[in-house]
């Protein structure tokens, strides 16, 4: 993580405060990748060549009642391990508990994922920071099998059901704010599932439903 992002988020603060906007917060984002540790979700922790970085953000962000943000693909996780990863478990799909870690069961991909950024919060003595999904979606096209409209469409309707429904097994009484990338599909991304995560194609027409 780049060493001048905390000081321009407090940079950016002291602006806000200067203009009384104290309503609106400072935040950075930060990828799932960024933990060293996250199954199972209690074991989250932030790899050692971020942590320090992260440990002024999150106390920051913690002194001030700001959200950590969060980018998190299920779908990178899952074409990564195929064989050891079940669809259903990263689909929303899934009737049983696929991950037990202690008292808490994980029937999808999602909700372990944000608590192992919870957990990981709480390693650098920021456990009250909220987690918002800043990005998560699933691509339509660009990887065989792995990427078709049913898929995509299943994904983002589930996900969109179920942080509208529930919280994580570790803050069940906290919704999940969330956002899906992409509203469009990008073609002058480079060729491949980048180009594939929008919801509509850029003349407006959709790529598939999804009911928000």
């Amino acid at each position: 993580m780049n060493s001048l992002v905390f000081p321009a988020m407090q940079n950016m603060n002291a602006a806000l405060q200067f203009f009384s906007l104290f309503q609106i917060p400072v935040s950075t984002t930060v990828g799932i990748n960024a933990l060293a540790s996250s199954s199972p979700p209690s074991t989250g922790d932030f790899s050692g060549d971020v942590k320090p970085a992260i440990e002024q953000i999150a106390c920051f962000l913690a002194n001030n009642g700001f959200p950590l943000l969060i980018t998190a693909y299920p779908y990178f996780s899952y074409i990564h391990e195929p064989s050891s990863i079940q669809l259903p478990f990263v689909l929303f799909t899934s009737p049983d508990v696929v991950v037990r870690d202690g008292s808490l069961g994980y029937k999808n991909m999602f909700d372990a994922m944000v608590d192992a950024v919870y957990s990981a919060l709480e390693k650098v003595g920021a456990g009250g920071v909220e987690v918002v999904i800043c990005e998560s979606g699933w691509p339509s096209q660009g990887n065989g099998d792995f990427t078709t409209t049913e898929l995509a469409q299943t994904y983002n309707q589930n996900l969109l059901n179920h942080v509208r429904g529930s919280g994580t097994p570790k803050k069940p009484d906290k919704n999940v704010e969330t956002y899906v990338f992409a509203l469009f599909n990008e073609n002058q991304k480079d060729p491949g599932v980048e180009q594939h995560f929008g919801l509509f194609n850029p003349d407006m027409t959709e790529v598939y439903h999804v009911d928000f």
